[in-house]
């Protein structure tokens, strides 16, 4: 945890903040913080900065925070992503706040099991928490969007139309369908990228995403977990 992530029910109305739960765990016994320490913090959507220690006692910990800087700049990214396996999904949820992904919507595929979406991972508590997990590594505050559309077909044809940001540049992966490399995008320029299922998406899914303007790309001829595919296809693009 690089950064102790404020939330408004943390702040006291003289603008100080008692800090408990597992953020309090962590500023004891891994920071082992002591009055008059100064620890990195963020606000929940919100500025990051500092905060000086006042006291640590049975109420919990005790700060005067001082936000000043903005949070990291945003990677410009959004996600089409057929929904993982929830054991994936808990490595993916972090890393995708971590990397600053602004959108992320989890879609249904020929290749997922359909269970997936009963999972208690997407739980909002659940995707809350890991959401949180990735701004605290990356000393980031603002939490990605998450959506779900169980229905392939429908959400493509009727509904991405209107989510995509206008002028994205849009890209779906999938080994062999291409020998187009995934190309770094222009200065500014906003990223949809498209990743499937470990298994792949089938060509149905392929070509319809292809009539919604996504252009078809690879990054090589290995064929990558979806966690890992994630932070190789951003270093990609730039």
């Amino acid at each position: 945890m690089n950064l102790l992530l404020l939330e408004e029910g943390d702040f006291l109305p003289d603008g100080t903040v008692r800090l408990g739960g597992r953020r309090l765990l962590h500023a004891r016994e891994v920071l082992q913080a002591l009055p008059d320490d100064v620890l990195r913090v963020g606000r929940l959507g919100g500025a990051c900065g500092t905060a000086r220690v006042l006291a640590d006692d049975a109420q919990g910990l005790h700060l005067a925070p001082e936000l000043n800087e903005p949070p990291p700049p945003r990677a410009g990214v959004d996600l089409l992503l057929a929904i993982p396996r929830p054991k994936a999904l808990k490595k993916i949820l972090p890393a995708v706040a971590s990397l600053g992904v602004d959108r992320v919507v989890l879609v249904n595929a020929a290749r997922v099991e359909k269970s997936y979406f009963a999972s208690k991972v997407l739980s909002p508590g659940f995707v809350g928490e890991l959401f949180r997990q990735g701004l605290e590594q990356a000393r980031d505050t603002v939490l990605p969007e998450l959506s779900m559309q169980p229905l392939f077909r429908p959400f493509v044809e009727d509904t991405l139309p209107g989510w995509l940001r206008p002028g994205t540049a849009r890209w779906v992966l999938h080994p062999g369908t291409s020998s187009q490399p995934l190309e770094r995008r222009k200065a500014g320029q906003h990223v949809t990228l498209a990743i499937g299922p470990d298994g792949g998406w089938v060509p149905f899914e392929v070509e319809l995403l292809q009539k919604a303007g996504f252009q078809s790309a690879t990054w090589g001829p290995r064929i990558l977990r979806t966690e890992v595919a994630i932070p190789s296809a951003l270093g990609a693009i730039g």
